[in-house]
């Protein structure tokens, strides 16, 4: 696995247009999405004063799978991330398998935060409740995304440092307004809770942290990828898990008796009032559009990347002449999205998105020890190293099992369902290639 081939195919034909701060911009906003306007409340429902170090200690255990895919990013600079992976090391099926998880991973992703963007604009408008303003509102919304996507990589990730503005520059207003009202005892984490269903809660606390892959999937379109990408992605999320600590910080001090569905507006009242609130809505319309906006550059690039190795039909790898954008990807995207968003909710979606992200990093992790065997020597002497050998990974791959084995059986219909239906997927492309040949 050479520098020389790994250039060859489609990391060839898109342009490298993203940078390290489009890098960095991309994890943030592959990761800061919905997860922190929607968990607050819960979590503070089941774990009270010990909620934010619930964050924090799940945060470490997270880093771990981050820090081993920081690796693996290092061994390439072709367009597929994960999916490139577990095909190096495991052949074009689990390769594909593994792509189609985060595929739907991404899209349950963006149908469960769109959900959540609807019940945070209720605050402005009580109409949106309405199913069918709702059902117009996504369309319109998922086709905008396409449509800048489709237009180049250069025109989606300008559009990602707008949105990373609007809504980092009030979260970080929030902290220094709300961090104040915490009193010294107030950072004790108090007694061991009670917790009622700890599967859920485990799932919906990683749900906030996964969606770092995104960016890697992009590496065919990322400048120098094998030093931007594990740069971009270990320091983004080391910053988002203290920006989650904090936040779930100031909630549990602040607030008695919030909105467990949009918890922070009732955060945002009690600090600053009204004002607060609408903030506080604004942020999390702009923080979801960021989110949404990543999973639209990163996603596409996915079942690309899949029919460029022959694992879905080459309809899937088509580039637009003008734009050099994969089109009939992103396209194909924008459908699925719409239907998942219409027929699901936010809670159903975001579990059912983290396990099968969760089964799919396992995988990705298991994968280094073949990807290390398989590298040429100046391969292996760049690639960013795990101290203690293979320790982070057990690691990570112990909190892959644990978070899969307390997952609630719903979540396991939509992943088995979906399982189901990537199998179909792979087994028709491979009659239509022997048919063809």
């Amino acid at each position: 696995m050479t520098d020389e081939k790994a250039d060859h195919g489609n990391g060839a034909r898109l342009k490298r247009d993203i940078g390290m701060f489009a890098a960095i911009f991309l994890v943030f906003n592959g990761v800061i999405g919905a997860g922190i306007f929607g968990l607050p409340g819960k979590l503070m429902e089941q774990a009270g004063m010990f909620s934010p170090w619930l964050i924090l200690i799940f945060g470490a255990l997270i880093l771990t799978v981050v820090w081993c895919f920081a690796s693996l990013s290092s061994y390439f600079k072709s367009t597929g991330g994960p999916v490139v992976y577990a095909s190096t090391a495991f052949g074009p099926l689990v390769g594909f398998q593994t792509g189609w998880l985060l595929y739907f991973g991404r899209v349950a992703s963006i149908a469960a935060n769109l959900n959540l963007l609807f019940t945070y604009a209720e605050y402005f408008w009580d109409g949106m409740a309405d199913e069918t303003i709702k059902a117009i509102l996504f369309c319109c919304i998922i086709a905008s995304l396409a449509i800048i996507n489709i237009m180049g990589i250069k025109r989606a990730v300008q559009a990602i440092n707008i949105i990373t503005f609007l809504k980092a520059i009030p979260i970080l207003g929030l902290i220094l307004i709300g961090l104040p009202h915490v009193s010294p005892a107030g950072f004790l984490p108090g007694d061991l809770p009670v917790i009622d269903d700890m599967g859920a809660l485990i799932l919906l606390i990683l749900y906030a942290f996964v969606g770092f892959e995104g960016a890697l999937v992009t590496a065919g379109e990322t400048k120098n990828p094998k030093k931007t990408l594990p740069v971009a992605l270990f320091s983004t999320v080391i910053i988002i898990s203290i920006i989650y600590f904090i936040i779930q910080l100031i909630y549990v001090n602040v607030v008695t008796d919030g909105n467990s569905d949009a918890p922070l507006i009732a955060l945002g009242q009690l600090l600053l009032g009204g004002i607060g609130a609408i903030i506080i809505t604004l942020t999390a319309i702009f923080s979801i559009m960021g989110n949404a906006t990543s999973i639209m550059i990163a996603v596409p690039r996915m079942t690309f990347a899949m029919a460029e190795d022959g694992s879905l039909p080459k309809w899937f790898c088509q580039v637009h002449d003008k734009f050099k954008t994969p089109v009939n990807s992103i396209l194909f995207l924008s459908v699925l999205a719409v239907i998942l968003g219409l027929t699901g909710t936010f809670v159903y979606l975001a579990t059912a998105s983290a396990l099968s992200r969760m089964v799919a990093y396992g995988v990705c992790i298991a994968s280094l020890p073949a990807i290390k065997r398989k590298a040429d020597k100046k391969t292996l002497e760049n690639a960013t190293k795990l101290p203690g050998g293979y320790t982070i990974p057990v690691i990570a791959i112990f909190v892959c099992i644990l978070a899969s084995a307390l997952s609630p059986l719903i979540s396991w219909i939509y992943f088995s369902g979906f399982f189901a239906l990537g199998s179909f997927l792979y087994f028709i492309n491979y009659l239509l290639k022997k048919r063809a040949s």
